[in-house]
């Protein structure tokens, strides 16, 4: 009678630690996630697949007190120009929001290329960002993506702190 006694307080005693570390994992896994989230992203191709870009986005920082933000966003990556036509640029267009007060306004930041199938690399970094997303687009050159590039289409969500 003492040894079932004393094995059912020990499998209880077990089950209480069990449960305990069950509860403080999910815990302790959120807030490591919350400090530091890179993601890959891409490839991402123009309409007719004449442009491609793919990277990397590294969020560090999250805060979700009033207006949830990451302190900094680092994206890197690669465009191409999937164009034989020297006129034609292949684009990586990204519309950064940010946290400015209580208001979410947004940014444009973007990286070029013109020369056929020869990545161009770029890397940039933002403060409280809320979304990033990206646009590929392949266009004439010029020194910034046209209205059509920025407005026309969809927009694909690379980062959105939650």
């Amino acid at each position: 009678m003492t040894i079932s006694r004393t094995l059912a307080a020990t499998t209880a005693a077990i089950a209480a630690t069990v449960g305990a570390l069950a509860a403080v994992a999910p815990a302790a896994q959120a807030a490591t996630s919350s400090e530091f989230a890179r993601t890959t992203w891409g490839p991402y191709y123009a309409p007719g697949r004449a442009a491609q870009a793919a990277g990397t986005l590294t969020a560090t920082g999250e805060d979700h007190a009033d207006l949830p933000t990451a302190d900094v966003v680092r994206v890197s990556g690669k465009v191409y120009d999937r164009t034989r036509r020297t006129s034609t640029c292949g684009w990586a267009v990204f519309r950064i929001t940010y946290r400015s007060g209580n208001e979410l306004p947004f940014r444009h930041r973007w990286a070029r290329t013109c020369t056929y199938r020869t990545p161009k690399h770029f890397s940039f970094s933002a403060k409280n960002v809320y979304q990033v997303e990206l646009k590929v687009c392949s266009e004439a050159k010029s020194s910034k993506p046209s209205l059509v590039c920025l407005y026309a289409g969809t927009w694909k969500t690379l980062y959105l702190s939650k």
